[in-house]
């Protein structure tokens, strides 16, 4: 017997469900993306496959809710199905490791045949589970709803339910459960959680027969229907013989009251273009957001929930609206669908309003007050136009009411229809409409769709008793959208006021917002996503240095590999020595196309180069799907609280970087101190140090607070050898220049300032937690110390924080102590004590603290030769512009 006891505890599992089922895809999309490349393509890719599996279950097992029974039973089988599937993504993916780099060694040149054997893997892991997920919907429904009558409301609230529950699988994923049991964890709980909801329901199955069974059932509202018998639907004439199933009259009969009748058709297309809409506009939301966030995986979980969140809102009004049944449903899905439009149309101007412009979000406040900010934009911005569009696919459960089909088999078909718009529309907007028309004009565009759906419906739906008055109605909403679309179609290049220069070129792309900007002095900058600079001209010998430091420290550096290329500065740097190839990786297309066309004066030939391999993709899949070894691994500077950010700092990236290095080889890791605390700083240290068994610091720059560094790591150079830096200037054509010889001493003073100290033999952050893919907390902690220093309770690492560092690294293993300047003599450490002395006086000099800074101005100068104590930068000695 069905109570209303069981019915709770069955929502509560079905909610469940919802929740591991975005777990699942959370995970999913992280977990691919390590393999594929964290890139869009790999994530749409991802996301796809999950989708289509998703539409494919709902057809398919929506057909067989009729046959197979009971329902229930059949549910809990799926969910058992689910976490069985799931686990098998472990064994799949361990086998990828070794089967897709052969792979790619033959099809790995044509791109196509590369991402079909990408899409090849992906299915193999997820079709299984997502399928299967497919069929719980309407195998639910098919228990919870006796008639078809009943769907609008019983089957409005259980889509509603379920969608509650991935809202709170976003915030588990996204927020609580990666710090605490590590993904592996997280997703193993998913799989828990499906079996216990499977073992639930099988074991409820046992016990009493579904609501269709027994003549009891969930009402409109979701609770029990008592036992007499309910009601059945009018008896409807038979279609005519040979009647095409997709032109079968779901809205029923032409009845007494006139209203009309709706072909099956007709309902499927409404639920796919809804589909199709709902989820571009998702897609645009989530770029425009990207312009205005700080993008870690905190606020993409937060805009993603909210919008989740929105939609089982928009699923309950539906529920609620189907319960009035005086109201005619053509006028509540005509009302629907105007609000919609309007909705949609107006999103534009209203999220540009609510930014200020697309000006970044949060000030100065804390990690709770950010978190509590970035929710209130996404409310505001869209909240109320997503539960409008929430609306449309479970109303559209109502108008069904009268089908042929039982309830089961009307919503599997609904959501597959809405499953596949979805698919399309998340793709088309991604990696067409962004591309061709920008954000705002997609956003515009997709608005448009639902005018022409409300158009389409209102000569459908109004009977003619009703008058012109529906219909006028309906078309002048269609013509106010218009009108709010072109007049807030903002200029392709109005990004925003973090930009902080005018816009040189713009590009829109399926991974970013990527421009080039005019900076004073006539130098320029790449941003991405109007806040994040990827370099610029003005500082050119900063960037190279990130070359040329490592390069000196190499004997014969013939390949070199750059994780991350930015404006081509750094990498095209490498060119000014004789190397023998350079490979290049940048996850973003649209940031090589710009840094080809605005930045070859500063670049040394690197895009005419035949040495140079330039690719656009993720440099951990480049580094792992090849069998090339190099010399030197450069890894670019990187925000580390960015989302995707975090996988470069990972031990599992660390030991891909030392299988692809040769005998002697360098992995060099570029820090911004001025972006990470000493917390996210020993954490990447202590990482890396599990991999490299020597780790030494460098600094890149000599300025007095915000500084770069570099964490080199080795496998069998445990010594620095002084003569390989005069050898490696040398190589470089740097020995002699107009005004005489640069000797030997020259450039072993010029470098070994730049030393910092020996991390893995200091020990010094031997305690620090190790950073890996499970347990990213690099990803998940920078977020919340940058929004600390924001508040002004929390530092970086520059200035005093930067050189309580140093400090600390000096006395922990002093130079005369340091294995790895062993074959140093005392003349030779003199620079490197000269490059502590030197930081101590910059940054005391920058407080005007001028009699502290004085001393070690003294000390500096004691040790270096006269000829070299002026020369701050290695680049100027070695690349010649």
């Amino acid at each position: 017997m069905v109570t209303r006891k069981s019915t709770a505890l069955l929502l509560l599992l079905f909610f469940f469900s919802g929740s591991a089922a975005l777990m699942y895809q959370v995970l999913w999309v992280r977990r691919l993306g390590l393999l594929f490349g964290s890139t869009a393509q790999a994530a749409a890719l991802t996301v796809a496959i999950f989708f289509a599996g998703l539409a494919l279950g709902g057809r398919i097992w929506g057909g067989l809710t009729p046959r197979l029974r009971p329902p229930l039973r059949v549910f809990g089988l799926l969910e058992l199905g689910v976490a069985l599937t799931a686990l098998g993504h472990f064994f799949l993916l361990d086998a990828y490791h070794t089967v897709y780099p052969l792979l790619y060694a033959v099809v790995g040149h044509i791109p196509a045949l590369d991402m079909l054997i990408k899409a090849a893997i992906a299915t193999i892991v997820l079709l299984p589970p997502a399928f299967l997920m497919g069929g719980t919907l309407p195998f639910m429904t098919a228990h919870m709803v006796p008639v078809v009558r009943r769907l609008g409301g019983g089957g409005g609230l259980l889509y509603a339910i379920n969608t509650a529950g991935s809202a709170a699988g976003v915030v588990a994923a996204g927020f609580i459960l990666p710090l605490r049991i590590g993904f592996h964890g997280t997703y193993l709980l998913a799989v828990g959680i499906d079996a216990v909801v499977g073992l639930s329901c099988v074991a409820l199955s046992l016990h009493h027969r579904s609501a269709a069974d027994t003549g009891n059932a969930v009402d409109t509202a979701g609770t029990l229907v008592g036992a007499p018998q309910i009601e059945p639907p009018p008896q409807i004439d038979a279609p005519p013989a040979g009647t095409p199933q997709t032109d079968l009259p779901m809205g029923g009969a032409s009845r007494a009251d006139g209203s009309a009748r709706f072909s099956e058709r007709f309902i499927l297309s409404l639920a796919f273009l809804s589909g199709f809409a709902t989820l571009g506009i998702e897609v645009v939301w989530t770029r425009l957001f990207a312009q205005v966030l700080q993008n870690s995986v905190y606020t993409y979980a937060v805009v993603l929930c909210c919008f989740l969140i929105a939609l089982a809102f928009g699923s309950l009004i539906s529920q609620l609206l189907s319960r009035l049944r005086f109201l005619k449903p053509e006028a509540v899905l005509l009302g629907i669908l105007v609000l919609a439009t309007l909705s949609a149309a107006s999103s534009p101007g209203l999220f540009y309003r609510l930014t200020g412009g697309l000006g970044y979000l949060g000030g100065d406040t804390d990690w709770a007050g950010y978190i509590a900010e970035v929710a209130r934009a996404a409310a505001l911005a869209m909240f109320l136009p997503a539960v409008c569009l929430g609306m449309v696919l479970p109303y559209l459960l109502r108008l069904s009411e009268k089908s042929y089909r039982a309830p089961g088999e009307v919503i599997g078909r609904l959501v597959a229809a809405d499953t596949l718009g979805a698919i399309l529309g998340s793709l088309g907007a991604g990696f067409v409409l962004l591309p061709l028309l920008g954000s705002w004009r997609t956003l515009n565009l997709l608005a448009l769709v639902y005018c022409v759906a409300l158009a389409v419906t209102a000569r459908q739906v109004v009977p003619k008793q009703f008058g012109r008055i529906p219909r006028v109605a309906a078309g002048l909403t269609a013509t106010a959208a218009i009108v709010l679309v072109l007049t807030f179609t903002p200029h392709p290049r109005q990004l925003g006021r973090g930009l902080g220069g005018s816009v040189i070129e713009h590009r829109e792309g399926p991974a970013a917002s990527s421009a080039v900007i005019a900076l004073a002095g006539g130098n320029r900058a790449i941003r991405v996503n109007s806040y994040y600079t990827l370099g610029s001209s003005s500082a050119l010998e900063s960037e190279r240095n990130q070359t040329v430091i490592p390069m000196l420290l190499h004997p014969n550096p013939d390949s070199v590999f750059f994780l991350g290329m930015g404006t081509g500065i750094t990498a095209g740097a490498a060119l000014s020595f004789p190397v023998e190839e350079l490979v290049v990786c940048e996850i973003i297309d649209d940031v090589i196309k710009l840094a080809n066309a605005h930045f070859r004066p500063y670049v040394n030939g690197l895009f005419d180069d035949p040495r140079v391999r330039i690719y656009a993709d993720d440099g951990r899949t480049c580094l792992s799907r090849s069998a090339a070894r190099y010399d030197l691994i450069i890894s670019d500077l990187f925000t580390p609280w960015k989302a995707g950010t975090g996988n470069l700092y990972t031990v599992e990236t660390y030991r891909i970087g030392a299988e692809r290095l040769r005998p002697g080889g360098l992995y060099v890791q570029w820090i911004p101190l001025y972006q990470v605390s000493e917390r996210e700083f020993a954490i990447i240290a202590r990482t890396m140090g599990e991999v490299f068994p020597h780790l030494t610091l460098w600094r890149g720059d000599l300025f007095p607070s915000r500084s770069i560094v570099a964490l080199v790591g080795s496998l069998d150079r445990p010594h620095l050898d002084p003569q390989v830096i005069a050898q490696a200037a040398a190589r470089a054509g740097a020995s002699g220049e107009a005004d005489g010889e640069r000797d030997a001493e020259f450039f072993e003073a010029l470098l070994l300032r730049f030393y910092a100290g020996n991390l893995q033999g200091s020990a010094l952050f031997a305690d620090a937690p190790v950073n890996s893919d499970s347990f990213p907390y690099v990803e998940y902690l920078a977020p919340q110390t940058h929004r600390q220093v924001r508040a002004g309770t929390g530092r970086f690492l520059t200035g005093s924080a930067r050189q309580e560092l140093y400090r600390r690294l000096a006395e922990a293993l002093p130079p005369e102590d340091d294995p790895y300047l062993a074959l140093l003599d005392e003349r030779q450490r003199g620079y490197v004590h000269a490059g502590h002395a030197y930081m101590w006086y910059n940054q005391l000099r920058s407080l005007h603290r001028d009699e502290a800074a004085r001393p070690y101005l003294s000390r500096y100068l004691s040790f270096m030769p006269p000829a070299v104590s002026r020369e701050f930068s290695p680049t100027r000695h070695i690349i010649r512009d």
